[in-house]
């Protein structure tokens, strides 16, 4: 594993100049950047190289494609379709530098996708192999549309909760159980988003005061953040989807503001 040390002043700056803003460039560079040790909670979801499919993946039975999966375009600069083995290697290299700038009793909630590759189911072990995975939540969402014969519809992703040695849940979160039924968004131009929902779960279930998303997407777990009342840092490659991410954060902040004041207007109001 790289161990390497941040080369940029930007380390000696401590979080100031990342809290609470979409930073566009490469995930594992920027984290390379930050200073070691200041992240207390990281929520993830990168992308799932899906494309690369060896199954029918995104095809209907008869080799068409299935016209309202929105990933049979990939991602905004990425087409979602590397080498396997090349894809294994960053995702360790993303999960390395995750691992780098979390603190001691920090913790790491990241969303993957098991799937069949080969007539094999592929659980990600080659990726998470050596990290300090602590459990697998289940977090099953609603069904799809599946053309494989060959096995059932899959109704669920997997969250590996990766823990540095110190980490804790929040008081009582740990009544809560480990399969999450939670709705995939709908309404969302992202072509994979994050629920709203499932990142709150994350973030409300620890006492994080910083939390990263170094695969922003359209910023949820920013917005979780946001209404938690933590603080956030974002990282995405890709420039549609770090302003597509401020949009929607900006929109937030601007409804809960005026919910606030609403609410404040309404308790200073006179009784009659």
């Amino acid at each position: 594993m790289n161990s390497k040390e941040p080369v940029s002043q930007s380390s000696q700056l401590g979080l100031a100049n990342w809290l609470g803003k979409v930073h566009q460039g490469d995930c594992v560079e920027l984290m390379d950047q930050m200073p070691k040790e200041s992240i207390d909670l990281i929520v993830t979801s990168p992308p799932y190289n899906i494309k690369n499919s060896t199954g029918n993946g995104l095809k209907n039975g008869s080799g068409g494609k299935w016209p309202q999966a929105e990933l049979i375009k990939g991602y905004a600069g990425h087409d979602d379709a590397m080498p396997h083995e090349e894809y294994v290697a960053w995702q360790r290299d993303c999960l390395q530098a995750m691992i780098r700038v979390l603190r001691e009793d920090g913790a790491i909630f990241y969303n993957h996708k098991w799937r069949v590759q080969r007539g094999l189911l592929q659980d990600r072990a080659d990726i998470v192999d050596g990290f300090p995975v602590r459990q697998i939540i289940i977090w099953q969402r609603n069904g799809g549309i599946n053309f494989n014969p060959g096995y059932f519809l899959p109704t669920y992703e997997v969250i590996y909760l990766i823990a540095k040695p110190k980490f804790k849940l929040a008081p009582k979160a740990n009544a809560q159980g480990d399969v999450w039924r939670i709705p995939q968004e709908m309404n969302n131009p992202h072509p994979a988003p994050f629920p709203l929902a499932l990142a709150q779960r994350c973030i409300e279930s620890t006492t994080a005061n910083v939390v990263l998303d170094p695969f922003i997407g359209s910023g949820t777990a920013a917005i979780a953040a946001e209404l938690a009342g933590r603080n956030w840092i974002g990282i995405d490659n890709s420039p549609a989807y770090c302003e597509l991410a401020r949009q929607r954060i900006k929109s937030m902040s601007k409804t809960l503001y005026d919910r606030n004041v609403v609410r404040a207007s309404a308790q200073q109001r006179p009784t009659l």
